[in-house]
């Protein structure tokens, strides 16, 4: 099992959404996020882009977060989402420093690290993650890569796709679909 989310950018419009729903889940503290939309433009009037992500933790296969943490905290679970224990986080901020995908905060109130964790406690109960239910466009596509009739295996083989910072190494398992 390997779960992994794609974003379909051709139908993410920026709505934020994902962003709220992720927030009242996840009790997040206001100013604080585990999901954010990203605009990205590129090229020149008249040929201009514009790509809308939603991004997130990257859940990654060689997570430099995991090897840098110094009480074992931050973590690989069953289906390889990328998860912090609280209770054996000391804030030290060494795996905020060590993402290439700027994932992680200290919480406010609390000092442990956190991050999105696709809402690991509705899988375990065979539910989405609640960015993806509340999704006014479907953009969001989650589920297990090895089941090849899963959402994100589907859209993954029908599609382009691509990540973000593919030099890092770090075998991320958010995909964005092109």
């Amino acid at each position: 099992m390997r779960y992994a989310m794609a974003i379909d950018t051709a139908k993410c419009v920026g709505c934020g959404d994902c962003v709220v729903a992720c927030q009242t889940e996840n009790n997040v503290p206001h100013g604080y996020c585990r999901d954010w939309i990203v605009e990205n433009v590129s090229g020149s009037y008249p040929n201009v882009q514009i790509e809308l992500r939603s991004e997130r933790c990257n859940h990654c296969d060689n997570a430099p977060c995991v090897r840098c943490c110094p009480t074992g905290s931050s973590h690989i679970a069953e289906g390889g989402i990328v998860l912090v224990t609280p209770e054996e986080c000391i804030g030290c901020g060494a795996c905020i420093e060590s993402c290439p995908y700027d994932a992680r905060y200290v919480h406010p109130d609390f000092g442990y690290v956190d991050k999105c964790t696709f809402c690991k406690h509705r899988v375990d109960k065979g539910q989405n993650p609640a960015c993806v239910d509340v999704c006014p466009t479907h953009c969001l596509h989650f589920g297990d890569l090895d089941d090849p009739n899963s959402d994100v295996s589907k859209a993954l083989k029908n599609r382009d796709w691509k990540v973000l910072a593919p030099e890092a190494g770090t075998k991320p398992q958010l995909y964005f679909l092109i």
